[in-house]
């Protein structure tokens, strides 16, 4: 709404006398044309005039839209927050409109599920709509859940490297890119044996991002990486972050492998940082979460989990870049 002020609304009247301002502006009130903004101050007169105004437009004509609601959108479709909300409906019409169409004529015979994106398309012509608020926001209000279109979300593919082919063998998911560069070159070189493990994969996880792939995680990587005989090992910064990061993992792998942390790899870590000093590492990002359930440092013997300890309750960590090619 706009508003207008009453010096505008008097000029508007063309009255000189102010009980014929006032009567013409009681009139604009009484007949929805302006609403007064309560807030604004009093004109200081009798009787009393607020100085500004909203102005009224015509108020819409809904019928049809109810119409619609009622008898011509698919019943899969909830219309009760549509037509509790027409000014919403007639924003999102458009986009309800193709769905109902949708869901009317296509669904029952959908192959199978597809990605997000590619029903997003198939429905709105919009492949990104489902990502977007405005999408989800439809879906909401139609009452329609997301697993009713038969969809699945897709995570960015992992890049891993075998040097073994085989079932059976130890996959090592590296949680920084840098390392993860280092030991595939170490693989590729010809070499198996990394601080004493003999290494058939290696797997590069993003950080917190191998969280997210990890529920496509059969799906990305070969069968021979995803047997259910191979071990799997977790290698990662030193750090509340990287241990949260391998305790979720832990979690989500439960049932299907027990992932491990990369013993020798963390061990090889700590000795170099206590050659360098305290002094020399970096302080932990601020805001870590620091609860954890134990379940990693319960790996380790009593010696270095109390190292490992000093190094955490001294507000320090110990990069996974510590190690090089050479120290494997």
């Amino acid at each position: 709404m706009k508003r207008i002020s009453l010096d505008s609304l008097i000029q508007e009247s063309k009255a000189s006398a102010y009980m014929q301002q006032y009567r013409y502006i009681r009139h604009k009130i009484e007949t929805n044309q302006i609403k007064p903004i309560k807030n604004s101050p009093l004109n200081g007169k009798t009787p009393a005039l607020h100085t500004r105004y909203w102005l009224i437009g015509p108020q819409p004509d809904y019928t049809g839209f109810i119409e619609e609601l009622q008898f011509q959108i698919v019943p899969a479709i909830n219309a009760d927050y549509y037509l509790n909300h027409l000014d919403v409906y007639e924003k999102e019409r458009k986009w309800v409109l193709l769905l109902s169409n949708y869901l009317k004529n296509q669904a029952q015979n959908a192959a199978g599920p597809v990605s997000v994106n590619e029903r997003s398309f198939q429905i709105w012509g919009r492949e990104k709509f489902l990502q977007k608020e405005q999408g989800k926001k439809v879906l909401a209000h139609c009452g329609v859940p997301m697993e009713q279109l038969l969809v699945y979300g897709t995570t960015e593919p992992l890049a891993y490297y075998s040097a073994d082919r085989q079932a059976g063998q130890t996959v090592l998911i590296i949680e920084n890119k840098d390392t993860f560069y280092s030991m595939r070159k170490y693989l590729l070189n010809g070499f198996r044996r990394m601080f004493g493990e003999e290494i058939g994969t290696v797997v590069y996880g993003s950080g917190k991002g191998i969280l997210r792939s990890f529920t496509d995680f059969g799906f990305c990587v070969e069968p021979h990486i995803n047997a259910p005989q191979n071990r799997i090992l977790y290698f990662g910064d030193l750090d509340y972050e990287g241990i949260k990061i391998y305790e979720r993992l832990f979690e989500l792998f439960c049932g299907e492998h027990e992932i491990e942390p990369f013993l020798r790899a963390y061990e090889a870590m700590v000795q170099k940082a206590e050659a360098y000093g305290m002094d020399f590492l970096p302080d932990t990002s601020p805001g870590q979460n620091r609860n954890l359930s134990g379940r990693f440092l319960g790996y380790f013997t009593d010696g270095m989990k109390g190292s490992i300890e000093r190094i955490l309750k001294a507000g320090k960590y110990v990069p996974q870049e510590i190690l090089n090619i050479g120290d494997m």
